[in-house]
């Protein structure tokens, strides 16, 4: 993993901290339930200590070329302080997950200090659940300039063992930050950056010119998703009570799931994971509306799915490598099962149109955009125009995890509110769980719950219509063979 000192950031990256204002705060994270007592706090801290050599960029800080003549640089912050990141809480009573809940909306509620690495992790003592077994908590948080959805994982892979008994990193080492860089070398290192970065286009125009038929195709197909996203943005979805400006005070809301329950569904009624995640939501959302005392027969809403552009090579990468997709929430269909067909019918097309390819070449054009304009490239993005809320589903590990032989039993996944938006829903899966983490604003949504209420309805519907799909499967197959008839018993022979 390379992260080094004065590495440029990307337009994307960029673009997530030109959307931070005083009411949007652009950190994502998660909320981390572990058996047992929790080790002493000074245990956590060596050990997270320990695993920094793995996420150099979490001892690195923003710096800005002078006079905007390059984007923003990760540098070595010669100040790093650990106690400042990890951060030790409690719960007061009843220490139930309603008040985990509050707490860690609190967390969220405050931003990120741009003058420090760009990241806090709290551990909670005290949590108690219906077992009676003791628990502690960690709330994670990162800027998503520094990390996407996938990148957020592969953290937890640093932090985490696969066996409890752990293993120490012989790479680890005392750590020797980079001087701070003086103006004059952050404006050439910006200057540099865009010079690599067009000479990267460059190369790549090159070997694209060298092979005319397939420079020919892709432009066609670049031409062809910029028109999409063009008018997919001349196709407004319909205002709800959750588009509106949030303010910075958050609630946090949970709706947990098995990952074999999805896999059953759609097994039985066709489509995908993520096509029964977004069936779901569409339901939960449909469910909200009618409590507010709207109809969502009238309402045509879309969702921005987040699509991972990272390779293989680049896994274990920082930064954002991400596209976006607009998809449909079709709350208007009442059916459960008509609904995900709508999903998946539509998300079929969009896989085999060039949305996302439109939309990844606008991102690539950022990066040789000036960098005052980049800002105002962003907030076309999150524009109302586009999307009524983000909708992100993230696949993590499916085997257990452990800190400190602490088993790591569930992530609760914590998106970001940006534009107009007081709603933003997250999903991950971990050793065979799924959880859906719901982000609201404080005060646009106090009935955030009424959401998660309609998540699980429609769950527990298209649960029950893929059963009843089964069982009709079961029976066809059954008149389909024909019964096996009873043997005849053997004739004796007749006496001599």
């Amino acid at each position: 993993m390379s992260h080094q000192h004065l590495d440029r950031l990307s337009a994307v990256d960029v673009g997530f901290l030109a959307q931070e204002g005083p009411t949007t705060h652009m950190h994502i994270g998660g909320l981390i339930l572990l058996d047992g007592p929790p080790p002493p706090f000074e245990s956590i801290l060596d050990h997270v200590g320990s695993r920094l050599h793995l996420v150099p960029r979490y001892r690195q800080k923003l710096a800005t070329p002078p006079l905007q003549s390059g984007l923003p640089l990760w540098v070595d912050d010669p100040s790093f302080n650990l106690g400042y990141h990890v951060r030790h809480s409690a719960l007061p009573p009843p220490r139930d997950e309603a008040s985990l809940l509050r707490l860690a909306s609190r967390v969220f509620s405050q931003p990120l200090d741009r003058g420090k690495p760009l990241w806090e992790l709290w551990v909670v003592e005290a949590v108690e659940d219906d077992s009676g077994e003791p628990r502690f908590a960690l709330v994670s948080k990162s800027h998503h300039a520094l990390v996407d959805g996938l990148a957020g994982i592969d953290i937890l892979g640093a932090l985490f063992d696969l066996d409890p008994a752990g293993r120490p990193d012989p790479r680890a080492a005392a750590w020797v930050p980079h001087p701070e860089p003086s103006p004059a070398e952050l404006t050439a290192r910006g200057l540099v950056g865009t010079a690599r970065r067009l000479a990267g286009v460059a190369t790549a125009a090159a070997g694209e010119v060298a092979d005319p038929r397939r420079l020919v195709a892709r432009t066609r197909d670049v031409a062809e998703g910029i028109g999409e996203v063009a008018r997919t943005a001349l196709q407004p979805p319909s205002p709800t009570p959750f588009n509106v400006p949030p303010g910075p005070h958050r609630r946090i809301a949970v709706v947990r799931a098995e990952l074999s329950e999805l896999k059953a569904i759609k097994d039985a009624l066709g489509g995908t994971v993520n096509d029964v995640v977004l069936a779901v939501v569409a339901g939960g959302l449909a469910h909200f509306l009618r409590a507010r005392g709207e109809e969502p027969a009238e309402k045509e809403l879309k969702a921005c799915v987040p699509v991972s552009v990272r390779s293989a090579a680049h896994r274990r990468s920082l930064g954002n490598a991400i596209t976006v997709m607009m998809a449909p929430l079709p709350v208007e269909i009442a059916d459960p099962v008509a609904r995900l067909q709508r999903v998946r019918e539509v998300m079929d097309g969009l896989k085999d149109s060039k949305q996302a390819l439109g939309a990844s070449a606008l991102a690539d054009a950022q990066d040789l955009t000036p960098p005052g304009l980049v800002a105002q490239a962003s907030r076309l993005q999150f524009s109302a125009r586009m999307y009524n809320l983000l909708v992100t589903n993230v696949p993590g590990p499916q085997l257990p995890l452990y800190l400190l032989g602490r088993r790591m039993r569930s992530v609760i996944p914590i998106p970001f509110l940006a534009g107009d938006r007081a709603l933003a829903v997250a999903i991950l899966s971990y050793d065979g769980k799924m959880d859906f983490g719901l982000l609201g604003d404080y005060d646009a949504l106090p009935d955030l719950d009424q959401v998660a209420e309609g998540i699980e309805g429609a769950l527990g519907e298209l649960r029950e219509a893929a059963r009843r799909a089964v069982r009709t499967e079961q029976r066809k197959a059954k008149r389909r063979t024909p019964a096996k008839r009873p043997a005849r018993p053997a004739r004796r022979p007749a006496p001599s």
